[in-house]
């Protein structure tokens, strides 16, 4: 393990594959979506604000035809919206090569009995339900590549509940099992499925969580992509079905 978190792909190691990543706009995913650029990789950006979507790849000059940026709310649970997200990638593209399930929203940092439901309900369905309905849709456009690799994204709270982390620990815990059904079931395609635990990293969402923490202390997203290039490339062909922490 401690030689994949210092893997380093060579330059244009991702020519020729087409990845989307949700959740692009802020933390891991805007990083990753930049490293996967400068690698070589075709991405297609996910969120739902397109202001900050744009604000990814200017930072750098990449070529146009490299990104596309998808528009879609996770909150929304009307299926044709999928559907239609769906559609767009497979017009522009015709297949995926990668996915890397990143969007989640926290929640409270409540104990269940005085959990508010429509809080409760709605990181159930961005943090779950939507990767549920995303994956579905997806899957046809995975089965046209010869080597897709699907990343879905944990945490230290998903096989371990504690206390006063409420939906965001409940629906880690269902991203979990649905990572191990899919690799079950997709284990004799050429599909592969596996999740990551970030662990501590400095972003919006690990200061929500830990107010009082020096941020300063942790590593920044660039510092852990590792892991996550290696799934995505050739090198990671046959590894399915694992739970890996950074």
């Amino acid at each position: 393990m401690n030689n994949l978190l210092n893997y380093e792909p060579p330059n244009d190691h991702f020519l020729n594959r087409v990845i989307l990543i949700t959740g692009a706009n802020r933390g891991i995913g805007r990083s990753l979506a930049k490293a996967l650029l400068h690698y070589g990789a075709t991405v297609v950006l996910h969120g739902r604000d397109l202001k900050a979507l744009n604000s990814v790849v200017n930072e750098s000059c990449y070529d146009k035809k490299n990104y596309s940026l998808e528009i879609l709310d996770l909150k929304s649970t009307d299926k044709r919206l999928y559907e239609n997200f769906t559609n767009q990638i497979l017009k522009k593209y015709g297949k995926l090569d990668g996915v890397v399930h990143n969007a989640g929203i926290l929640g409270e940092r409540k104990t269940i009995e005085n959990y508010n439901a429509d809080i409760w309900n709605n990181v159930l369905q961005v943090n779950l339900n939507s990767v549920f309905m995303l994956t579905k849709e997806l899957l046809p456009l995975l089965h046209h590549s010869s080597d897709p690799s699907m990343i879905f994204t944990t945490s230290g709270v998903g096989n371990c509940g504690r206390a006063k982390w409420g939906a965001y620990s409940v629906s880690k815990f269902g991203v979990e099992g649905l990572a191990q059904t899919l690799a079950d079931e997709l284990k004799n395609t050429t599909i592969r499925v596996n999740y990551i635990d970030p662990g501590a990293t400095r972003t919006d969402m690990r200061k929500k969580a830990y107010p009082d923490e020096d941020p300063n202390k942790l590593p920044s997203p660039d510092e852990i992509l590792s892991l996550y290039l290696y799934l995505l490339g050739p090198d990671s062909t046959g590894i399915t079905g694992h739970r890996m922490k950074v």
